[in-house]
């Protein structure tokens, strides 16, 4: 049966429906003993940290000028890698092309994780009962669908992020269309208006009369028949984005650890420390990535069909299923606090500026070109150093046989 037939069948079947789901809610009664008093004072000490970091972070995302080389650093916010690399491979390439398309993703991310941010004042008080049922109903039906869109958005963000330093560090002279600066804006604004389209319908088939039972409402109440199906339906839907997300970092970050390794062997270099930290810094990001969503989406799909279908004779799995997503949802959402962290520990120039702003430093941007411009000249000669020797070798040992052979 198609979503238009169900939409035909007009208000005696969604009534139909909502009555079902009634009778399922005065059922099966959730024991918010744990969702209504631990789960709003962990929200409220993450909106706090989280507000704090992602305003500051995006304060000296912005106060920094787009020309200046703190661009080289910044693109590994959540691709950290070392600027040896980029060095390795024509310091000249790099620097000519700082002002590319992840210059343009990165903002899209700030802004996704300021407004998840921002959504969970109104979850905290929905969560802890405080107000009527009408502030519950709201969250349902606008809050609750900000609140993951922004979400699955900052997903397909640090994808693009992802393949983009790819593209940047293992093949850094092609000619790809999505390494243009156009081509970055465009996809960053696709993400944002198709996810949004697709998640309207969520809030435009949310028109029915909610059932509250003893003052508590289920969002699922609110929601006609074909809302129901769209609801599950943009799960799944949001499955395949998260996988599929994690798929393509781990096959980028792959290749990039085999490249960065590459430069270490070709620059000859021989500290330990320097690889282990490049090794730690490759897997941190897919690992927290991993370790913030992967439990997330592993429980939503058994509690969504709790949701969208009738089984009322399963209240203990319903409410088993209720806490199990409740916990691994806040576990994704410290993801808010750990992108800004991100910043300040694998990115060295970032962390210098966010001290000068705690300190009232004013952000001059030739001091972020000078700072970034003499790391960058550091390494430089180290490398050269490196391959000069390298390069004289070569030619004694060259004239040797020759010497030799004569």
């Amino acid at each position: 049966m198609s979503p238009l037939s169900l939409i035909r069948e007009g208000p005696a079947e969604d009534l139909k429906m909502n009555n079902t789901f009634s009778n399922t809610s005065m059922k099966c009664v959730r024991d918010t003993s744990v969702t209504a008093v631990v789960f709003p004072c962990l929200y409220s000490i993450l909106f706090i940290v989280a507000l704090i970091l992602n305003s500051l972070a995006a304060w000296i995302f912005f106060n920094i000028p787009s020309t200046s080389t703190f661009v080289v650093f910044l693109k590994n916010v959540v691709s950290p890698l070392l600027h040896k690399c980029h060095c390795h491979y024509k310091y000249t390439h790099t620097h000519t092309h700082t002002k590319k398309s992840i210059l343009w993703i990165l903002p899209y991310q700030v802004v996704a994780d300021l407004l998840m941010t921002l959504t969970i004042p109104l979850r905290v008080l929905s969560d802890a009962g405080v107000g009527s049922w009408r502030l519950r109903a709201f969250h349902c039906r606008y809050s609750a669908v900000l609140f993951y869109i922004t979400m699955y958005i900052s997903i397909l963000l640090l994808g693009l992020i992802s393949l983009d330093r790819y593209l940047k560090i293992v093949k850094p002279f092609g000619k790809c269309i999505l390494q243009r600066v156009r081509v970055g804006q465009l996809l960053s604004a696709a993400v944002w208006v198709v996810m949004l389209c697709l998640a309207l319908p969520n809030v435009i088939l949310s028109d029915q009369t909610p059932h509250v039972s003893g003052g508590k409402l289920k969002c699922s109440s609110m929601k006609s028949k074909a809302g129901l199906l769209w609801h599950e339906g943009f799960n799944y839907f949001c499955q395949v984005v998260f996988w599929g997300t994690l798929a393509l970092m781990v096959v980028c970050y792959t290749f990039i650890s085999k490249k960065v390794y590459e430069s270490y062997k070709a620059s000859k270099s021989r500290s330990q420390a320097a690889s282990r930290r490049t090794k730690a810094k490759v897997f941190v990001v897919v690992g927290v990535f991993f370790i913030c969503f992967a439990p997330f989406h592993f429980a939503r799909v058994p509690y969504t069909l709790t949701q969208t279908r009738s089984i009322a004779s399963h209240c203990q799995a319903q409410n088993a299923l209720y806490i199990a997503k409740e916990t691994t949802l806040w576990l994704s959402t410290t993801n808010v606090c750990l992108d800004p962290l991100i910043y300040v520990f694998l990115c060295k120039v970032f962390r210098k500026k966010l001290t000068a702003a705690l300190c009232w430093k004013p952000l001059y941007k030739g001091t972020t070109e000078s700072a970034t411009a003499t790391s960058t000249q550091l390494e430089m000669s180290q490398i050269n150093h490196s391959n000069r020797l390298s390069y004289n070798g070569m030619l004694q040992h060259s004239e040797q046989y020759t010497m030799e052979h004569n």
